[in-house]
């Protein structure tokens, strides 16, 4: 693992603790030499994350589209900031270029990316991990809804298991460096569950 890509709010939201966490993953990023792969912001969780990182001299990535790059006022300090056409292009490229996702506190796009990109596991299409920072049980009732999705019948635990949950930093990039992908699903009803 040497690149991490993170997913987060580009506001900062109400919880003070959102931005320490952000900061946070920042400076333990570069404690152990893994690269910041971001949203290109500069502003609201994805800033905190992305100025901390350089602050502690490490490196940062990221991607931007064109139409964002006012609006979230690209992160002109990042070590290689790349702009992009389209919000695909970027959460393919992010995706490209990272070996594990972390989750942060955030809104639509957040949960736009981490579901785009358990999917992709899901599905097979990468075998990188992907993990939650669950900061003051923020996401305490999305776990809740993936359990009770389990529960249904809509969802495989083994697909559930594909999201590694934390509310520390350190033990979260533990797991994430000690994550082993299950078996690839090679047809979505096995012999056994017909």
């Amino acid at each position: 693992m040497r690149t991490v890509c993170v997913f987060c709010g580009s506001v900062a939201g109400a919880d003070p603790d959102f931005a320490a966490a952000a900061r946070g993953l920042g400076r333990e990023l570069v404690r152990r030499g893994l690269a910041l792969v971001y949203g290109g912001g500069r502003v609201g969780l994805m800033g905190e994350a992305a100025t901390a990182v350089t602050a502690a001299g490490g490196t940062v990535v990221g991607v931007i589209p064109e139409a964002l790059s006012a609006k979230e006022i690209a992160y002109a300090e990042a070590t290689e900031l790349i702009v992009v056409r389209t919000m695909h292009e970027r959460k393919a490229l992010m995706a490209d270029r990272a070996d594990a996702f972390v989750a942060l506190p955030g809104g639509f796009g957040t949960l736009d990316e981490l579901f785009e990109i358990l999917t992709w596991g899901q599905l097979g299409i990468h075998r990188k991990p992907v993990g939650l920072l669950d900061v003051n049980g923020f996401f305490s009732p999305l776990l809740r809804w993936l359990d009770s999705v389990v529960a249904a019948g809509l969802l495989k635990p083994k697909h559930r298991d594909l999201l590694l949950v934390s509310d520390s930093v350190p033990d979260l990039l533990d797991r994430l460096a000690a994550y082993t992908p299950p078996a690839p699903t090679t047809k979505w009803v096995e012999p056994d569950e017909r």
